[in-house]
């Protein structure tokens, strides 16, 4: 029982770290689902998050079947100030698209090409967790620390605009489509007690184009352990080109303070096309973060011109009382 208790304060610590700051003792990664968090990585903060995946689809109406595999990355920093953070986030995609027409030969069609290329900004307008006496936990109540807070239904707010850039006769995108289009999202967090996260995005991409389209994101996250997190998504896309609501599920390991690795499947629930993959990946940062020194006066600096002014003040009066 002690053990639990250990476990279930150190959790809640990262927790109110987190909410305190941006910055974190531990990578905060978006990974393994595809929602963005409302926090950034924290100033002084590099961090790479990328992985692999395998492509599998199948369409039951224009009959033809999809095989391959992908690769997707994030690159992220935090810049000037706490709230802010820059992203360059991209999927790249090599497959073979098999067409089995009635009484033909069936015809493969290699493509590749990057899916999406985004080159963002994040900013952090709204966060409850920034008191941090309320957000504290009660390292010497168990069960007060179990208790449901209704103020973490208030969620952190961030808002992202980002540019894709969308290369000509991309076959992932519809025709006609290339070049730059605007992306806007609005990321919102409530970190629960008990290690619960869910977060929610809402996205309007490729802005006046013929896909421009809606997403929303939603991801629960629960780390059972200090080093362990399991997580379920479900993302909805609404556009003329591409409808679709694909879940996820699958789980994170903490190997080091700065190194997570990850795995997940993803599916839907149709067949105009079915989708399945597998995706494994990492996540890594280059910490350069620097606390911002506060000066109170209190440094050993300031300590001992205050004693030296003492020494000149005692002797002045000293030589006034002779004289």
């Amino acid at each position: 029982m002690r053990i639990l208790k250990s476990i279930l304060i150190l959790i809640l610590i990262i927790s109110f770290n987190s909410a305190y700051a941006q910055y974190t003792e531990v990578i905060n990664s978006n990974r393994p689902g595809v929602s963005k968090s409302a926090f950034s990585v924290g100033t002084g903060v590099v961090q790479l998050e990328t992985g692999a995946f395998t492509v599998k689809e199948e369409h039951a109406l224009a009959n033809y079947k999809v095989s391959g595999f992908g690769l997707d990355f994030a690159l992220r920093y935090g810049l000037l100030f706490e709230e802010l953070e820059l992203s360059l986030d991209g999927v790249y995609q090599n497959d073979t698209q098999t067409l089995n027409l009635n009484g033909a030969i069936p015809a493969e069609n290699n493509r590749s090409n990057f899916k999406n290329f985004t080159l963002g900004a994040k900013y952090l307008v709204y966060d409850p967790y920034k008191n941090a006496e309320e957000a504290k936990p009660n390292i010497y109540s168990y069960h007060a620390n179990r208790k449901f807070n209704w103020k973490s239904l208030i969620p952190a707010v961030s808002v992202y605009a980002g540019a894709n850039l969308d290369t000509k006769e991309n076959p992932y995108t519809a025709e006609g489509i290339e070049g730059f289009s605007p992306k806007v999202m609005v990321a919102t967090q409530n970190n629960f007690n008990n290690g619960w996260v869910f977060v929610m995005n809402l996205i309007m991409d490729r802005i006046g184009t013929d896909q421009s389209d809606f997403q929303y994101i939603l991801t629960l996250t629960h780390s059972f352990t200090p080093q362990w997190v399991v997580f379920g998504e479900t993302q909805g896309i609404q556009s003329d080109f591409y409808a679709d609501n694909i879940f996820r599920f699958g789980g994170a390991y903490l190997w080091t303070k700065d190194f997570q690795l990850d795995a997940n499947i993803a599916f839907n629930t149709k067949d105009t096309p079915s989708v399945f993959n597998i995706a494994f990946g990492a996540s890594y940062r280059l910490d350069f973060h620097e606390d911002k020194k506060i000066d109170n006066g209190t440094s050993a600096k300031d300590e001992g011109k205050r004693k030296q002014r003492k020494k000149k003040n005692k002797k002045k009066k000293e030589n006034d009382f002779d004289s």
